[in-house]
């Protein structure tokens, strides 16, 4: 089976993935990813080539046609990147069996197109959360079966050398985006109205003029939270700690989450709010906590920082739930079934232009749930060019349009 996958590029968690699953295939040789931009970070594309599998960076319009003509199947990795909507609103695509994997979720902004479902032969996401989407719930009655949820967050082989055991007991940390457009604000009074005077180790990258800073400045205990920068070896992090304190924004955008479920792999034993990506990953009691507040947040804090046993405890529930459900060769086989039960169809083109919209101004405004005539700049302040931020778009399409 000749397999193209189209992606903006294998960077950050979608690159993780693919890597992963790569190197659990022992038919990686039969695949092609074609990048619609060079990599920044070589990383994962070099695991990815590593594997067997091919790389090609940025072909002409000809030779992606070919690409896509000669596949059996065609996977699209779907987030909202500008360069992926040019590609498929704009492109004459030419007939093939389509898959799409959507690594957002859906449930907030960027919001998945209902029609591009219909579109595609089939439709995956990595999270059981999306199927909640309010936006969605229509279109996916009446395309039930098109849809599947294939997961893409992994933990890390167990052992891992560095683990602590009993030396990590009482040890908290946070890895993952330092910003509030993911992590909440609310963390840092979580942290201040604990009984327990401990440190919250927090890693990643946060810079000079960050909020993050100015919250971690304001509190009434700063001392307790200790800013240690981008981490290079996450499982050295996790395999020291007991606990991961992942309080993240109730509209954020993750999907798979695989600092979550990278820790809980190394058994931490997550606190988590009660947020629709969250609550598919962590069962409440079981394999970790789930809160609605502060006040919930802290009280439960503090009563894990009271019982090592029991957080350790929860720790081993947490890596062996991982250990079961969520490894690149579990996904890897549902990945596989859908491919093979695809072989059989006929190729058809796909129409993309009608779910996505005809022109940038459009994909953003319906990524963002914005109406026809609403104000671009509505939806997204200057900064810097993030996935699919406003930013991102105009380093793409400079003259994207303020207005319809």
């Amino acid at each position: 089976m000749k397999l193209v996958h189209i992606t903006p590029h294998l960077g950050g968690g979608v690159g993780k993935a693919h890597a992963a699953l790569c190197a659990a295939d022992d038919e990686a040789w039969k695949r092609r990813y074609v990048l619609l931009e060079a990599p920044r970070d070589p990383h994962y594309a070099d695991l990815v080539r590593a594997s067997g599998a091919t790389i090609t960076v940025a072909p002409d319009a000809a030779a992606l046609d070919a690409l896509m003509r000669a596949a059996d199947l065609v996977q699209f990795e779907w987030w909202n990147h500008p360069l992926l909507l040019r590609l498929m609103a704009w492109t004459d695509l030419p007939p093939m069996r389509s898959v799409a994997w959507s690594h957002v979720s859906g449930l907030h902004a960027p919001l998945i197109p209902p029609g591009l479902i219909g579109a595609v032969d089939r439709f995956l996401f990595t999270s059981a959360c999306s199927l909640l989407s309010a936006p969605l719930s229509g279109v996916l009655a009446a395309n039930a079966g098109r849809i599947g949820v294939v997961n893409s967050g992994f933990g890390f082989p167990r052992p891992v050398p560095g683990d602590t055991g009993t030396g990590r007991a009482g040890r908290v940390s946070y890895l993952g985006t330092v910003d509030f457009a993911k992590m909440s604000p609310a963390m840092f009074e979580v942290i201040d109205r604990l009984e327990a005077d401990v440190v919250v180790d927090l890693h990643g990258a946060a810079a000079d003029d960050s909020p993050v800073r100015a919250a971690v400045a304001a509190m009434r205990h700063p001392g307790r939270v200790r800013l240690c920068g981008h981490s290079q070896d996450p499982a050295a992090v996790f395999a020291q700690s007991s606990i991961l304190l992942y309080l993240l924004q109730p509209n954020h955008f993750g999907t798979a989450e695989n600092a979550l479920v990278e820790a809980m792999s190394l058994g931490c034993a997550p606190l988590v709010f009660a947020n629709a990506c969250e609550l598919a990953i962590v069962h409440d009691g079981e394999t970790g906590f789930v809160v609605r507040d502060v006040a919930e947040a802290a009280a439960r804090l503090d009563w894990m920082l009271a019982r090592p046993d029991a957080v350790a405890h929860i720790g081993r529930r947490a890596a062996r739930d991982v250990a079961r459900n969520r490894t690149p060769a579990l996904s890897l086989a549902q990945l596989r079934t859908t491919w093979l039960a695809m072989l059989d169809r006929p190729r058809r083109q796909p129409s993309l232009s009608a779910a996505l919209g005809s022109s940038p101004a459009d994909w953003y405004r319906r990524l963002q749930g914005l109406e026809d005539d609403d104000c671009i700049d509505a939806a997204g302040a200057p900064g810097a060019a993030s996935k699919g931020s406003l930013a991102h778009f105009r380093a793409h399409f400079p003259d994207l349009e303020a207005r319809k």
